[in-house]
């Protein structure tokens, strides 16, 4: 079960001595700019987004420019995100839906959100979030790590993620929360976490009780497993192989 919101509360105000000020890391004028930033973080980082998007919104400054851009330069100018084309194909795409459905501006509703081309709920919610005053609990690869290594969450399925944690905290604090436990998985909390500069680490099942302690002599992961079947299969068909006639 997830912990109860009293744990919650203790785990998010341990994490925020950590990140005191923690918000996106993407860097924005409005909800439009916010948007296709967030787009284009998809397989990227915020750093190499806030390295495009001046170029970007200089020569495309709304929904309006942006719908009417031919996709060449659109792929010039972010071709440093990876996936340019793709990428290209969709703010294009929700621009030219923001101005025939939203008379260009980003609505502040999940559902119109969702409906734009590229644009999911991980995405809606940063915007709702950060640029439109609507509370939104964005959940990333980080948010899914974090959470549960503190035994917030039991799924790895970002919407029922998303259910638990809001059920944990106070509307007010969604984007503060999601925030905040991104910044410790980009920081502290990453795949191989550093859990002795963790201030939560008390509050942490993953750090308390044996998530970590080395496996039992003998004990192997799947993958392990996998990989030695492999090797005896290999082997085996190498074995039963005639050899090569000798010229």
């Amino acid at each position: 079960m997830p912990a109860p919101s009293r744990d919650a509360a203790a785990i998010f105000a341990a994490l925020a001595t950590h990140h005191p000020d923690a918000d996106t890391e993407l860097a924005f004028r409005n909800a439009f700019e916010l948007l296709v930033a967030t787009v284009l973080s998809a397989q990227s980082t915020d750093r190499r987004v806030n390295e495009v998007t001046p170029a970007l919104f200089a020569r495309y400054p709304d929904a309006r420019a942006l719908a009417g851009a031919d996709a060449a330069d659109v792929e010039l100018l972010i071709h440093a995100t990876g996936f340019f084309r793709q990428k290209a194909k969709a703010v294009i795409g929700l621009s030219q839906t923001l101005v025939s459905a939203h008379r260009g501006a980003v609505p502040a509703d999940m559902d119109a959100l969702v409906a734009l081309p590229g644009v999911g709920r991980k995405t809606a919610n940063v915007v709702l979030g950060h640029a439109l005053g609507v509370p939104g609990f964005p959940v990333d690869r980080h948010v899914l790590r974090v959470a549960a290594r503190l035994g917030l969450i039991h799924t790895d399925d970002p919407v029922k993620a998303e259910t638990a944690l809001t059920a944990l905290y106070p509307k007010a604090q969604w984007t503060g929360v999601s925030d905040t436990l991104i910044l410790h998985g980009r920081r502290i909390c990453g795949p191989t976490p550093s859990c002795d500069l963790c201030h939560a680490r008390q509050l942490c099942p993953y750090a308390v009780t044996g998530a970590r302690k080395a496996r039992p002599a003998g004990a192997r992961t799947t993958k392990a497993r996998t990989s030695a079947k492999a090797a005896t299969t290999a082997t085996a068909a190498k074995a039963a192989k005639p050899p090569r006639a000798r010229r």
